[in-house]
């Protein structure tokens, strides 16, 4: 992309990933005298923002909304008040052009941005531990929903006597996926990674002791994060890692190390898990009936590729689980979409009752029988 439009001042923000883009939706705010930066790390109401003069720390009470998918996250671009202003607030945040968005943990079923305007999700995934493909095909869900470039790198691969199958069995959980086999410790596969992410915007994420933090500094080429020893039992490890930190990487780019994360629940991940359940959908596409549940219908093309082989058990069982779960979390969050559900509920309630009683002889007798 050409930046002969950019500012003088602006020039310094390139290798964070400002463009020209940015730089136009930027003019109301510089007309203000605002100054453009991207944060680098949030701590409460306080953030850390760098701009074209170097790394400031502003206060984001004037960008606290009420919807927190809205609140300030690492890797936002903000409008700033200029030098010299005491206390110093960051005013405004630009459009995010991708998030990535996990559902809480809490009952309030809030969604979490993780991180902002990324090129490419990086799911770290730990060979020291045993493999768990639903887990990364859930981490995988939200970051094809995110709208940036999901990639797997299979981390820790010198503890890994061979890892050949170990890559088959990530990459056939992640169609259209580039997976990496990578160990920080001997080098391996941090030169293919570096190419992939080439120069943009990468969050790392994981659970604690996929190697994040150590695959930071290697990318990075110094000890930018802290890290600890790994448990020998089952490769896990503390938190070390607390925030989530926005590093520049030598060749251009910036890196996201995150805190490992015990879970991600899903958060309005349809078209994600469509990316990652890519064969099953394509497959439904050929059942006879365009509602087929592929539970017992005749015809069902997704119940054939389970017969023949060709669709593994574990795929579309991963897939039922996952699409339950976003399915429910997106009833909890949408009155329309939960009164629809109601109704279906109750259609199918009094089909299953009629059923009952068909079976029972068909007398409306017995009314006593209950579906669940």
């Amino acid at each position: 992309m050409s930046f002969s439009f950019l500012s003088a001042s602006s020039h310094a923000l390139v290798p964070y990933g400002w463009d020209d883009v940015w730089e136009a939706e930027f003019e109301p705010y510089a007309a203000r005298g605002l100054m453009p930066g991207r944060v680098v790390r949030v701590d409460r109401n306080m953030c850390d923002v760098f701009t074209a003069a170097g790394t400031v720390r502003a206060d984001t009470a004037l960008v606290m909304p009420s919807d927190p998918l809205r609140i300030v996250c690492t890797g936002d671009w903000a409008a700033v008040d200029p030098e010299g202003s005491d206390p110093r607030f960051v005013r405004k945040l630009l459009p995010r052009r991708t998030a990535f968005v996990r559902s809480t943990s809490s009952k309030r079923s809030e969604g979490q941005v993780l991180a902002a305007n990324l090129d490419h999700v990086v799911v770290c995934v730990s060979l020291a531990a045993e493999l768990d493909l639903g887990r990364l095909e859930r981490f995988l869900s939200l970051a094809w929903e995110s709208g940036a470039q999901p990639v797997v790198a299979l981390t820790k691969a010198d503890l890994v006597p061979d890892t050949t199958h170990l890559l088959a069995d990530a990459e056939a959980a992640a169609p259209g996926v580039e997976v990496v086999v990578v160990s920080a410790a001997d080098g391996e596969g941090l030169d293919v990674l570096a190419a992939v992410l080439d120069g943009g915007s990468a969050v790392l994420l994981g659970q604690s002791g996929a190697g994040k933090s150590t695959l930071t500094n290697a990318m990075l080429g110094h000890e930018a994060q802290q890290v600890r020893a790994t448990r020998d039992a089952d490769g896990k490890g503390r938190h070390t890692t607390t925030t989530r930190d926005l590093l520049p990487m030598p060749g251009g780019g910036v890196l996201i190390d995150t805190p490992g994360l015990r879970g991600v629940g899903l958060w309005d991940a349809e078209s994600g898990l469509g990316q990652v359940f890519a064969e099953i959908e394509a497959l439904a596409g050929n059942c006879r009936f365009h509602d087929c549940s592929h539970q017992t219908e005749p015809g069902c093309a997704v119940l054939a590729a389970l017969e023949d082989g060709t669709l593994p058990h574990r795929r579309l069982e991963s897939y039922r689980k996952l699409l339950r779960e976003n399915t429910w979390i997106a009833s909890r969050t949408d009155q329309r979409l939960r009164a629809e559900m109601r109704r279906e509920w109750k259609q199918r309630s009094a089909a299953g009752r009629e059923m009952y009683e068909r079976k029972r002889g068909g007398g409306g007798g017995h009314r006593h029988g209950r579906v669940y």
